[in-house]
């Protein structure tokens, strides 16, 4: 008995355009993926979907599926000049799974998931799911259209990073532990974050990945938020959600790099299509990926589509580039010998400096107002810069140095800390050469790094106190800031995606007083502008006395756009109570404690100042009027003038 399947037919001509192909082949598409994948369509009065795939090498190309028993003979893909094999087949519907069953020149075969596939099967499957994006209401016009200002560089930037998969693991009894869904998420996560006083959630990168190990930095389907956690309208609820309750959302996004999954991109028609032959250029020795070869032109047309479609699709606020630095240079990570020049004799990757150009770009003009951020760890001059002065054109740039020296500042014992005193002040040698992010991220809490609190010297009551008078300096700190989930309550574990965070943790008084503390530092954040308005201009801050290092202090002030408009930041890095502190300050009169890390509240000494200080007309620091203070032991304190 013989079985019957759809007949295929030519696409229409309308759908894919000799214009379209043009620009995919030029790099200029900028929605590749509203042509080529997989679509839904109604033409001539049939119902199906339109499969379209680049796959210039290849010798045949089919789709398979359910609908013909996985059989490559019946459903065989046109080819066209352009490299790009299409297909309409009639009577299909959403939610078919499907792939590209590809044949090489020398008669090898691969089953692929579609590059431009809107959704995949849950892992360890690694199917193309067929799903209709635009069915999907969304209710957050009021954000879409109040982003550009609420995003403007001169606004509160106080960023939540959070792995979903492992933010809360849900014990249940019928299915045991298992991931929350995005539905759950946006119950649970959204109140989290928006009553700890974050402006914005970043998530670490959700397209699909085969292994949860890899966290989501080896994309397998680039176009598809994960299935572990729902389907792509439950992630567009969570972003809607998110966007509803004034809570922004940052996508971590890959374009650095690919797994070698033999489903994904890797030898896709038989050849290097998306990736460099030379295993000089071809491929990420520390990660064991294959990099994207940006000086294909078809490559940078799916790059930057891609960019776009969470930027449009799903409604994304911004994206946080993962591994710039990696991209930027030749010699990433190579021994002499192992890399290729480029044209000049350089180390610079000519093609992948293009291709950031153009994405920002491009993103930032069909978008205005997102934010695209470059985790980027070297001195490469100008990232945060406009392209037309010679930047890279992003709109932040991580902070990596600051970080290191200040991590490693924290770590060294309060006794030898005054041997150390530079490491706290250097970082404002270049602090205002970009727009930077103060990050305390997920890669500073794995892989032996230890958890940030377990960082801190000294006893438990020490670390704790460490910690907090970090976080103040951190919010005082011009820069927008960053902080990885676990990191609000002090979590004493490093961080491991297998097990989530330490929730029970917050019942102890220490985590719960970090935790508090957190809440009043973001509050206060958000509510002057002192500490938000100038964070990328000089005239936002000055020394006090950046040069007692004896008593590991530090002193400066913060000014809004007002310069009458200021508050003075104290940090005092020893455990030692300092009374008769004397410092400078810019204009006479009252002052009140606005922030006390030491508190009671948040279970530290309680060593405080008196509801009102009041300056005195006598020169300090060349300032012509000065505090007298108490310094509470490792503490930071936020002064305001009232």
């Amino acid at each position: 008995m013989s079985t019957t399947y759809p007949v295929g037919k030519p696409v229409p001509r309308k759908w894919l355009t000799h214009f379209d192909t043009h620009l995919i082949g030029e790099g200029t598409h900028e929605k590749v993926y509203e042509k080529l994948g997989a679509h839904l369509i109604t033409t001539e009065d049939e119902h199906g979907v339109v499969f379209a795939v680049w796959a210039p090498n290849a010798k045949r190309v089919a789709v398979i599926g359910d609908f013909n028993n996985w059989d490559s003979s019946f459903h065989i893909m046109h080819p066209s000049d352009s490299g790009i094999w299409s297909l309409f087949i009639p009577g299909l519907s959403e939610y078919t799974v499907y792939k590209f069953h590809i044949t090489t020149q020398d008669l090898q075969t691969f089953d692929k998931a579609d590059p431009y596939g809107f959704a995949m099967e849950e892992r360890p499957k690694t199917g193309s799911v067929v799903v209709n994006l635009d069915k999907y209401q969304w209710q957050d016009t009021h954000w879409m259209q109040s982003r550009k200002q609420t995003q403007n560089l001169d606004r509160p930037i106080s960023i939540y990073e959070v792995q979903l998969g492992s933010w809360r693991k849900p014990s249940d009894e019928k299915y045991g532990n298992r991931f929350l869904t995005y539905r759950e998420l946006a119950a649970q996560l959204i109140p989290y974050v928006k009553d700890l006083g974050f402006t914005h959630l970043e998530i670490l990168p959700i397209a699909e990945y085969p292994y949860d190990g890899s966290w989501g930095y080896q994309v397998l389907g680039f176009f598809a938020p994960t299935s572990r956690f729902g389907a792509p309208e439950d992630f567009m609820f969570l972003v809607d959600q998110c966007h509803q309750a004034g809570l922004g959302v940052i996508l971590d996004w890959v374009p650095a790099h690919f797994p070698k999954d033999g489903s994904g991109l890797n030898f896709f028609d038989g050849t290097h299509l998306y990736s460099h032959q030379h295993p000089f250029q071809g491929e990420h020795q520390d990660w064991g990926t294959l990099i994207f070869n940006y000086s294909r032109n078809e490559v940078r047309s799916f790059l930057i589509s891609n960019a776009i479609f969470w930027l449009d699709k799903y409604h994304i606020d911004g994206l946080r580039v993962d591994a710039v630095a990696s991209m930027l240079y030749l010699d990433y990570s190579r021994d002499d010998g192992q890399w290729i020049p480029n044209e000049y004799g350089g180390r610079e990757n000519l093609e992948a400096i293009h291709f950031l150009k153009k994405t920002n770009e491009v993103v930032h003009g069909v978008f205005p107002g997102i934010l695209t951020i470059a985790e980027e760890s070297t001195s490469w001059p100008m990232v945060s810069r406009p392209t037309y002065l010679g930047g890279l054109g992003f709109s932040l740039k991580w902070n990596m140095g600051w970080m290191h020296d200040t991590l490693e500042y924290m770590a060294t014992d309060p006794l030898y800390r005054k041997y150390h005193h530079n490491r706290m002040t250097f970082g404002m040698l270049y602090a205002f050469h970009e727009n930077f992010i103060l990050p305390l991220s997920h890669d500073e809490v794995v892989h032996g790094k230890s958890s940030l609190l377990a960082k801190m010297p000294g006893d438990d009551w020490q670390q704790f106190a460490g910690l907090r008078a970090y976080y103040g300096f951190m919010w005082g700190y011009p820069g927008k800031k960053l902080l990885f989930m676990g990191g609000e309550f002090g979590q004493r574990q490093e961080w491991n995606y297998d097990t989530g965070i330490e929730w029970k943790a917050l019942e102890a008084p220490q985590h719960a007083g970090v935790h508090r503390f957190m809440r009043d530092l973001n509050l206060v954040y958000q509510s002057e502008p002192a500490l938000h308005e100038q964070d990328f201009d000089w005239t936002g801050f000055s020394w006090i006395d950046a040069n007692d290092s004896d008593n590991s202090v530090l002193s400066f002030v913060r000014f809004a756009k007002n310069p009458d408009d200021f508050l003075i930041i104290i940090c005092n890095f020893t455990p030692v109570v300092r009374t008769q502190y004397k410092i400078g300050v810019p204009k006479p009169g009252r002052y009140s404690e606005l922030i006390n890390s030491d508190l009671g509240i948040y279970n530290g000494s309680d060593v405080s100042n008196p509801q009102e200080l009041h300056s005195s007309p006598e020169a300090c620091h060349s300032l012509d009027n000065s505090l007298t203070l108490t310094l509470p032991p490792l503490t930071t304190l936020i002064l305001k003038p009232c």
